[in-house]
């Protein structure tokens, strides 16, 4: 395989022996070598398959357009072929009677697929190259996800419920699925394309003529391409996902609550699952949790934060309150807190609705209010058991409020959350649920805000040039420096221009002259002076300086933040 050291060398392979060493090994397993160069990690992929293309003599796409006739490719070369394969057809060419097949490829050396063409697909074919990525992508708008797992199913293979049952409590979701198709094969492939998208949500939604099915990835729900026909397998589908949850799959009428544990790639996944009956069919909601390693580092903040951050987590007494509306990443930084004072000194025991990640020596406890365990009565029994630190997942009223202030008043220190708009607007929070104002100013020590903005992408950012007129309108203090960006896209973030996400915070400690004005039930614009005098800035200000790094973008920033708070001046 000498023809593929030249394109390594052009693509910036560093290390010429290992990379002999993959295409010795690929030979040896009499498999095409392009592939394992691939995931060497040796060659950038585009640059690498673009010298091959070069090298071969094929015609390299930059980009692949969707094309029209999508059906009659569909006809022509049939997801039993395209997918196992890999192989992309890109358009059909000529007349009528004299048609080709254009196939588009990132592996020309397999033999094994170029067999399969020869044997399945009754038509001349014009191959050329591109990416893998492009590949895989187009695929899936293509034929839709498990489109030939799904092909095989409607023939009548695997469509008795009795199939769909599995014991194991522990599912493992791999590119190693048995090859016969079979409803839990395509349910898999529904989770692990989820998994591997970063998805953080998958909605499984039935409607009058189809089965939707959409990924939240990065706060973003985004249209998963499946099978025309998948309504067929609607009940099918859904039963699998209650039964992998252990729900009563004969139960349609009511919501259900469940849990799965699936192992992926060597890491536990944990899946909460939530089904709502609709006028079509049920709705099943999967949301996954990742069973991370919490460290304060991966936090992103900014330094002045997280100084104020760790002077908190070092008071022996009083509460913490994270706010934000749902999915702003407060039970990440409640559990990043935990992380840092879990020490063998330290009994920290938590009550939360649920349990979303497990953390190794803290007591953590699920409310069940079926038997009467909630937040308020299983805090009671907490603080009934030595704890140093508790962490509540949500205070939602005043019972609990009273209890947690009464932990922090006998020399507990307490995290919990709130659900509000800005930091500041905790303690209206507290006070609009009976809450005495000069209890608020006793107990608690600060509110932290926070917001989950999309992050760029680092392969595809473009410089923006402000004007300095723009720049003021914006609210950008004319003291920050840096370069904004914008979001373009490319095919590493699929074409988004976004790929992950951060946290923008914004905190108030209350200070002794805060503590005075909040007992005395002062209005929150006066609030908000005194917070300025103690150095407290905007979440919006904490966004212009993650612009002016290059994380994220001015219209991310805007989106998810408020002018209520002087942002704008």
């Amino acid at each position: 395989m000498d023809l593929l050291m030249v394109p390594a060398r052009e693509s910036g392979c560093q290390d010429m022996e290992a990379m002999a060493e993959v295409i010795s090994s690929a030979a040896r397993m009499q498999r095409s070598p392009v592939e394992d160069i691939l995931d060497s990690g040796e060659v950038g992929d585009e640059d690498f398959l673009q010298a091959l293309a070069k090298q071969l003599g094929f015609e390299w796409l930059d980009e692949v357009v969707r094309p029209e006739n999508i059906a009659e490719l569909r006809e022509v070369c049939g997801p039993q072929v395209a997918l196992p394969h890999r192989l992309l057809p890109v358009a059909l060419e000529g007349e009528e009677g004299a048609q080709s097949l254009v196939l588009a490829t990132y592996d020309p050396l397999n033999i094994v697929a170029k067999q399969a063409v020869a044997r399945e697909l009754d038509i001349p074919i014009r191959w050329k190259m591109t990416s893998r990525r492009r590949v895989y992508d187009a695929l899936r708008g293509l034929y839709g996800l498990g489109a030939d797992t799904f092909e095989q199913i409607l023939e009548g293979r695997d469509m008795d419920y009795e199939n769909l049952e599995n014991s194991d409590e522990a599912n493992v979701i791999d590119a190693d699925d048995d090859e016969e198709a079979s409803v839990v094969k395509f349910v898999n492939q529904i989770i692990r394309e989820a998994l591997e998208q970063r998805a953080t949500d998958i909605h499984v939604e039935p409607l009058a003529s189809n089965l939707r099915i959409r990924y939240r990835i990065d706060g973003m729900l985004v249209d998963v391409t499946v099978p025309d026909n998948i309504k067929a397998l609607q009940s099918a589908v859904i039963a699998r996902l209650k039964i992998m949850s252990r729900l009563d799959i004969a139960e349609k009428r009511v919501p259900q609550d469940g849990r799965i544990n699936l192992e992926f790639e060597g890491a536990t996944i944990d899946v909460r699952v939530a089904t709502v009956p609709t006028v079509e069919g049920e709705s099943v909601s999967l949301r996954l949790l990742n069973q991370e390693k919490f460290n304060i580092a991966r936090l992103g903040m900014e330094e002045y934060v997280l100084r104020k951050i760790r002077m908190l987590l070092a008071l022996p007494n009083g509460i913490i309150l994270i706010t934000g509306p749902t999915g702003s990443g407060k039970s990440t930084s409640l559990y990043t807190f935990l992380s840092e004072l879990n020490k063998p000194e330290t009994r920290i025991v938590t009550i939360e609705d649920p349990v979303e990640n497990k953390l190794e020596g803290v007591m953590q406890i699920a409310v069940k209010n079926e038997i009467g365990l909630s937040f308020a009565t299983g805090l009671r029994s907490i603080l009934r058991a030595d704890p140093n630190v508790v962490m509540i997942g949500e205070i939602r009223d005043l019972e609990t409020a009273e209890i947690a202030i009464r932990a922090s008043l006998t020399g507990h220190l307490v995290f919990s959350t709130l659900h509000t708009n800005d930091s500041l607007g905790g303690i209206s929070r507290l006070a609009d649920m009976g809450v005495d104002p000069f209890l608020i100013s006793a107990a608690v020590r600060a509110f932290l805000a926070q917001r989950l903005v999309r992050k760029l992408c680092a392969h595809c950012r473009t410089p923006r040039d402000i004007d300095l007129v723009e720049w003021h309108e914006l609210g950008i203090p004319s003291e920050f420096e840096g370069q904004a960006y914008d979001a373009k896209g490319c095919d590493r973030c699929r074409n988004t221009g976004y790929s992950g996400r951060l946290a923008i915070y914004e905190i108030v400690i209350l200070t002794e002259a805060m503590q005075e004005m909040v007992a005395q039930g002062l209005p929150k614009n006066e609030l908000l002076v005194q917070a300025q005098k103690d150095g407290y800035k905007v979440m919006r200000e904490y966004g212009w300086s993650k612009v002016l790094q290059g994380q994220t973008t001015i219209e991310e920033v805007i989106s998810v933040t408020s002018s209520d708070l002087g942002g704008m001046e």
